[in-house]
């Protein structure tokens, strides 16, 4: 510990001072607490990337109020149920104990507890009642993940109330804040050289920083896209491919279309993380992996999967109950190979052997989406990877790509009212949908059903670069970005990189090449043919038709006699008129 720290130190508990020597602190959690002790604030606002041990740094401050006895009990606030009891197990390791089974209906706890862990919905339902708790015991008030008290909101108004009278404010965050202009109670705003009010940190360290010290893992994320075909609320069928152009309307049902469990890509995409979890686990051997499902019904179909490539069944965490914390403690103190989760796992949850994700979601926030690849960059030890799985959609490869940008909390900048409304929306969604048990809806909703969907690899995106060309699943060059080693430092992740993409390329010019060559006039007509049959029955599909009039009818439009004496040119004629057909183009 530093000399300024250090001497800020006093006399502590047995147990704390213990801990307070035995316990080495990272550079930036040292650095940190200097920081906080020499302010003497009220209110403290530490950003630190999510697996940089923000919980570590929180109760090392806790432990050191109680020991000088500017505090006498401390109130831990948690999103979620299971964080609740996450961080009191933390507590407990340190010599401070916090109960989290306290209830607003009894209003009181044991004198064996040094104060409680609650969630923000809890505060928010009584915020009378913790306010009177906060005024009758001087506390120290921990805020984690402080971007959910959003002010006008009901847990912002709460946290307020309650908490206005503490004798020290302690607020966390990992991730980018709330793009509202709500202010966030207990933050600081400052005017920014363009006069834009943003959010003002006490100490900040983000990825970048933390990958630099080897704190965090490299992320690899792996993009997959492929070709989707669904029917709309009009009954239109429309065929698209993920990963290429599209409006909103058409990207975000081709993603839909993806995460279905009675498609191609899902199945496609699973089996490609499993084998990369087997090539991680030949170094990391208790390597796991970890499915962020949309809602309970895909994640059940999921787990089936899972289970079907796997022959072993993965852990399934449905809802933030006490049954859910137990599931998800075994799974991290154990070696199985999967989890399949919705949501409620996408925060704080920490289980340090998750190595390998799939983002099987359509939530697209910055926000959710840092957490959510937050859950698999806590290093353990050096040269561990992470491998996140995505499909590949526009907004998701852009957060992918800018996960070591920093961003505030902005509160008078221009902004699109729509778009704004949409992403509060959403993210209140989503954390209502991890506090709650009830049925949720699945994929197939009456406006919307998905028909089909396969996949293919597109790339790899590491240190914000692109690597690779597309690629079959299940092809050799698939499998050279699949079986890259599991420990690798940043630099040699990088080389090999470089280093496949190379013979990629090589591979895909030679074949190019090959392509290239002439051939047979009988040949090239018979798969011209296959190709227009193939569409034909698509077509008669949707429409009922025979196959037989389905080629009369192109046969009127286009003109020529019978496909078996039809020439190139007139196949290659109708190939595009039934493809218009399917657009609603005649």
């Amino acid at each position: 510990m530093s000399t300024s720290a250090a001497s800020h130190l006093s006399p502590a508990f047995p147990e704390r001072a213990a801990w307070g020597t035995a316990a080495k602190l990272r550079a930036w959690q040292q650095e940190a607490l200097t920081a906080y002790l020499e302010s003497d604030a009220k209110d403290f606002l530490a950003v630190a990337t999510p697996g940089a041990g923000k919980t570590t740094f929180a109760l090392r401050i806790a432990a050191e109020l109680l020991q000088r006895g500017e505090v006498r009990a401390i109130t831990v606030i948690a999103p979620t149920e299971h964080l609740k009891v996450q961080w009191s197990e933390a507590a407990a390791r340190v010599g401070i104990q916090l109960d989290p089974k306290f209830s607003n209906s009894s209003a009181v706890h044991s004198d064996e507890y040094d104060g409680v862990a609650l969630t923000y919905a809890q505060v928010a339902s009584r915020p009378d009642l913790h306010r009177r708790r906060t005024e009758d015991t001087p506390t120290l008030v921990i805020l984690d993940e402080i971007h959910h008290g959003g002010d006008a909101r009901s847990w912002g108004d709460g946290i307020r109330e309650a908490f206005s009278a503490a004798t020290r404010r302690l607020s966390l965050t990992g991730t980018p804040f709330r793009s509202d202009t709500n202010p966030i109670p207990f933050v600081r705003y400052e005017l920014d050289e363009a006069g834009v009010l943003r959010s003002a940190a006490d100490y900040t360290y983000g990825y970048a920083a933390a990958l630099r010290d080897a704190v965090v893992r490299p992320v690899l994320f792996l993009a997959y896209g492929g070709a989707m075909r669904w029917r709309t609320k009009a009954g239109d069928e429309i065929a698209a491919r993920l990963g290429e152009p599209l409006t909103k309307d058409q990207m975000a049902q081709a993603w839909r279309t993806a995460l279905d469990p009675k498609g191609e890509w899902i199945p496609s995409v699973l089996a490609a993380a499993d084998k990369r979890l087997t090539e991680v686990r030949r170094h990391v051997p208790d390597a796991g992996a970890l499915v962020i499902a949309t809602n309970k019904t895909v994640a059940r179909a999921y787990a089936r999967i899972l289970e079907s490539l796997t022959g072993e069944k993965p852990a399934v965490i449905l809802s933030d109950d006490a049954g859910s914390s137990a599931r998800i403690e075994e799974f991290a103190a154990g070696d199985s190979r999967w989890m399949v989760a919705v949501r409620m796992v996408s925060e704080g949850v920490d289980v340090p052997r998750l190595c390998v994700g799939v983002y099987a979601t359509s939530t697209s926030t910055p926000l959710f989406f840092a957490q959510a690849v937050g859950r698999f960059v806590r290093a353990r030890k050096r040269g561990e990877t992470a491998s996140v799985f995505l499909p590949s959609v526009p907004v998701i490869l852009e957060h992918a790509a800018t996960m070591e940008v920093e961003r505030d909390h902005a509160l008078n900048r221009k902004t699109d009212p729509e778009s704004e409304a949409s992403m509060w929306a959403e993210e209140e969604g989503m954390i209502a949908a991890a506090n709650r048990t009830e049925k949720t809806v699945g994929l197939e909703e009456e406006s919307f059903e998905a028909l089909e969907s396969d996949a293919h690899f597109d790339h790899v995106l590491f240190d914000a670069q692109q690597f690779g060309l597309h690629a079959d699943v299940g092809s050799a060059e698939e499998q050279d970005y699949l079986g890259l080693p599991g420990l690798l430092e940043p630099e040699q992740v990088s080389a090999l990189l470089h280093e496949r993409q190379a013979k990629q390329s090589k591979a895909t010019g030679r074949r190019s090449r090959e392509a290239d060559a002439p051939v047979s006039a009988h040949r090239a007509l018979a798969a011209q043919r296959k190709e227009l049959n193939k569409l034909v029955a698509a077509y008669a599909k949707k429409t009922g038709a025979p196959h037989a009039n389905v080629h009369m009818e192109l046969r009127r439009a286009c003109g020529g006699p019978e496909l078996a004496a039809a020439s190139s040119e007139q196949v290659t004629a109708r190939i595009e008129k039934v493809r218009n057909w399917f657009v609603g183009r005649r």
